[in-house]
């Protein structure tokens, strides 16, 4: 008869397998309220399970820590919510993060890592503020590393969790489509930046699904900044026939096009309806009108790529290398959005 898992015990009980490792670890006070730990081990009661003592001493090498290394965190606007993430999750399963970073500085870099590996880590997550490829440096184990909102140069050279840049791009058109309108434009982006192409790709999805025009001249590459969205905004805005809608490439270039439609006169939204794209932090939701907009999904990032690095540490086994999880950008519906003309 085979022998009962955790596993068995975590499915018997509804809970994760982490809750019952928390249990049988001595780890559970703070963790788990106490009705939990009752049907955790009234489940293994039932089942016959008893931890396997020689896994447990292999276990205890374990440092219960977790190195988290970004190219920048005080710079970034978002940086916060993928940190919350990752120790969030990482505090689930019983382990804390180790936060450095190196602001793109090689020999920070590598210093950082040879702390971590001094530290003996049990794996590391290593994180980017902004969607890039990156060479990851050397020294760094792809069977215990995940990436995080980032890409190998290497394709399948190590595991990533991103945002699905191109879905959030055809969520954006489409909140507009749905509004009804049908002359929409696309402002904002750098050329050969992974997530502007992407975010474009997706608003071409979501125009030629519905049969739509996409039209040159209202597809600007204009920066991510506020005056290079308003810039941008003053050359389409300002000619005799005009977007109803236009998509932004992120939220400093859609708080660009509020103020180019103001100084225009134009209303938004009863005569232009505006999306961005970042649910910036003290940003989106204080802009007038209070921006609709696509969410990248930082915090869950941070927590997906703790939970995939865990889930090889606690099997043993090594980061499946070559996984790219795409995690959804859902929509933020505020007020810039409304029906054409203010139907």
């Amino acid at each position: 008869m085979k022998r009962p898992t955790a596993r068995d015990v975590a499915e018997l009980a509804g809970v994760s397998r982490a809750a019952v490792s928390f249990v049988f670890s001595g780890r559970a006070q703070g963790n788990l309220s106490a009705e939990t730990q009752r049907r955790i081990r009234e489940a293994a009661d039932e089942l016959g399970y008893r931890p396997d003592e020689v896994a447990r001493s292999l276990r205890g090498r374990r440092t219960g820590v977790i190195g988290m290394l970004s190219d920048e965190i005080a710079t970034s606007p978002f940086a916060g919510r993928m940190v919350l993430g990752a120790m969030e999750a990482a505090r689930a399963r019983g382990h804390q993060i180790l936060l450095l970073e190196s602001r793109r500085d090689p020999a920070a870099e590598a210093e950082a890592i040879a702390e971590l590996r001094a530290r003996r880590v049990d794996g590391l997550v290593y994180a980017s503020m902004e969607l890039r490829t990156t060479e990851v440096p050397a020294g760094v184990d792809p069977a215990r590393t995940v990436l995080a909102n980032c890409l190998p140069r290497e394709a399948g050279s190590y595991a990533a969790v991103v945002a699905d840049e191109r879905a959030g791009g055809r969520r954006a058109v489409d909140a507009l489509i749905a509004a009804g309108h049908r002359d929409i434009a696309l402002l904002g982006g750098a050329v050969g930046n992974i997530a502007a192409e992407d975010r474009a790709r997706g608003f071409t999805d979501g125009m030629s699904a519905a049969g739509l025009e996409v039209r040159e001249a209202w597809m600007l590459r204009a920066g991510w900044q506020i005056d290079e969205g308003y810039a941008a905004a003053l050359r389409v805005l300002g000619e005799a026939e005009r977007p109803t809608g236009v998509v932004c490439a992120n939220d400093r270039v859609a708080a660009g096009v509020l103020l180019a439609a103001a100084r225009l006169g134009i209303a938004v939204p009863e005569a232009l309806s505006v999306v961005g794209y970042d649910d910036q932090d003290h940003m989106a939701d204080r802009l007038v009108p209070a921006l609709t907009t696509v969410a990248l999904p930082h915090h869950a990032m941070g927590a997906a790529a703790v939970d995939a690095l865990l889930d090889a540490v606690e099997r043993d086994e090594p980061v499946a290398t070559g996984d790219v999880v795409r995690l959804p950008c859902p929509l933020v519906e505020r007020a810039s959005v409304a029906k054409p003309g203010g139907a």
